[in-house]
Parts: C-alpha cells; structure tokens; sequence
C-alpha cells in the first residue's frame, strides 16, 4: 500500500468518480490512476468503487471505509508539512475558508484584508457554498475552517465556536404600507409576500420558527441564497425582503426602507468550525482572532479539549458574544 494510492482513491472519489478529471488535477495519467486503484484493491482484496465497463459508479460499502481512513492519513501527513513549515517559515503556508454568500460578502472583507496585510505571504482561498457543503468540505479536510450559521452541529468532527450574533433586517420600497408601521409585528410580516433565504441556508430556521410558534404560514414567494439576489427581487416589487441586517448596505440600498425586526425573531449565531486533528498554526489563529476577538489561542486551544457538543457549549457559556 502506498500514500500515492491513497492519494488517488481519494481525489477519485472527491471528483464524482471521473478519472479523467483527477488525472487533469493531479498532473498525472487516467491509465497510471486506474492500475494504482486496481493494485490497491487487488492488495486489499476488495472493491473500493463500483464498476460499470471501465468507468467507476459509485464507491462501495468497503471503500467507504477505506476512504475516512485514506482521508485521515492524508490529513495527518499534511499536518507533518505544516509542522514543518510552521518551524521553517511561520509566515508562509496557505488557509482555504468555506462561507456562505453573505459571510463573504458583508463580514468577511475587512478581516481578510487585515489578515492579508498581516501575512502576505499566506494564500488564501475561499469557497462557497451551503451551511450543508461548507460543514462537508470541513469535515473532509478540503478546507481548514468552515463559517456559517446553519449545518455545522450536524458534523461530530466538527469543533465549533461561536463568533458573533446576528438579527434581520426587514427590506422594502420606501413606498410600501409596512414603511407607515411604527413597531412590526410578525401578523404585519405575515400578511404580505415574502422573498428570503433558501431553507438551511443563512439562520432561515429561526425566520421559520418565529412564524410557526404564532401559527402563521408566511407567503414565501421566492428563495435564493444570495441577499443581494433578494434585495433585486424586492426592487421588482416580487415581496418584501428578510435579510440579515449586516447585508443592508445604507449606500448601495439607498432606494430600498430596512426595518428593523430583531424583536420579531430570535438571534442567530455565526460559528467558525475545524475538523479535529487539524493542526493549528500561527496564522490560523490570528485570523480567527481577526474575525471574533474573543476566540484567543488560548480559547480555541480548550476548545480543542472538548469532549462534544456539551461541553463546547459549557465552555461558551458566560462569553457575551457582539450582536450585528
């Protein structure tokens, strides 16, 4: 068995089972690919992927298996790089991060740009995606830290902390009967059409949960994921937009009325998430410090100690978390 193998089971089965496309990403051929696989499980004496001709289908029960460990593994000895590196060169390396829209577009951009001030020779990477996808590519060691507010609880490996809180801002035409309402209630929210957050997406469940503890069935009329998608769709007079208040920009959203609904639906809460085992460098830490001032080394490192989802929360407890 050996690590290049590894290597090769687990691109495979990170680009939808196209050979082709992980030989292009690796720099390597899809016929020196397909006998490594070949080998490995002739070694191992079982399947690892399915077989449909000569194109793979789907990853076996066995391989399954196989690639949380492979993935372990290769993780580990990524690690030992890291380690290296950290001793070699502490300011050099690379950080890939996994958000959401609105975290990228609204909370994220002064941290990065102090963070790439502090330390220009680390690249960093950002990806997008669902509080599903992001909590996945952390979880499968693709990206070091995850930041959303939904979905991460739902990976075990997954060590969470919480950043800041956050409410909703209520979006519509400066001429729009809710702009004459003094206080909102949710009867007002609920008797007009409403564009918002896809489910799962951005604290859309505490949105839901407002409504249903008053045994009201909002007018959801269109969902995206993007707020700046929702605030064009509000424009078009499609509904009124809920949003989180960080995504209303005074400037840019001029023509557009934000309402404040904090006291119609409960905070949310930002969390940063990494799988267990990663090794933490220097600059890992100073950008979760950059993005939630209260998350020192120190803070993050008995995070580390946590034993579940229990004890984290224990831990954060007496911590007053900022509200935006």
């Amino acid at each position: 068995m050996k690590l290049q193998q590894l290597r090769y089971i687990w691109e495979v089965a990170h680009h939808d089972m196209n050979v082709s496309a992980t030989a292009q990403s690796l720099y390597t051929s899809q016929p020196g690919i397909s006998k490594q696989i070949r080998m490995l499980e002739d070694e191992l004496g079982v399947e690892i992927f399915a077989r449909n001709g000569k194109h793979l289908t789907r990853v076996t029960p066995a391989g399954e298996a196989i690639l949380k460990t492979a993935g372990e593994i290769l993780h580990k000895t990524e690690s030992i790089r890291h380690i290296a590196q950290e001793f070699k060169n502490p300011t050099k390396g690379s950080l890939s991060i996994a958000t959401t829209h609105t975290q990228a577009r609204y909370a994220l951009p002064p941290v990065i740009k102090a963070f790439i001030e502090r330390y220009p020779d680390v690249s960093l990477h950002m990806h997008q995606g669902t509080p599903m996808q992001i909590s996945e590519m952390a979880a499968n060691f693709s990206v070091d830290f995850a930041i959303a507010t939904e979905a991460l609880e739902l990976y075990s490996d997954l060590i969470m902390m919480p950043c800041y809180g956050w409410n909703r801002t209520i979006l519509v035409p400066k001429n729009h009967p809710l702009a004459q309402v003094d206080r909102l209630s949710i009867e007002d929210v609920a008797a007009h059409p409403i564009v918002t957050y896809v489910f799962g997406f951005t604290g859309r469940s505490k949105l839901d949960d407002a409504f249903s503890k008053k045994g009201l069935e909002p007018k959801v009329v269109f969902t995206a994921t993007d707020a700046d998608v929702i605030k064009t769709y509000v424009r078009l007079g499609l509904g009124i937009g809920i949003v989180a208040h960080m995504a209303h920009d005074p400037v840019a959203d001029h023509d557009l009325l934000a309402l404040d609904a904090s006291h119609l639906f409960e905070p949310s809460v930002t969390k940063v998430g990494f799988r267990r085992g990663t090794y933490m460098r220097k600059f890992m830490y100073d950008f979760i410090e950059l993005f939630a001032p209260h998350l020192t080394q120190e803070l993050v490192d008995r995070a580390y100690q946590c034993h579940g989802k229990a004890e984290l929360d224990e831990l954060f407890a007496g911590i007053d978390l900022p509200i935006y």
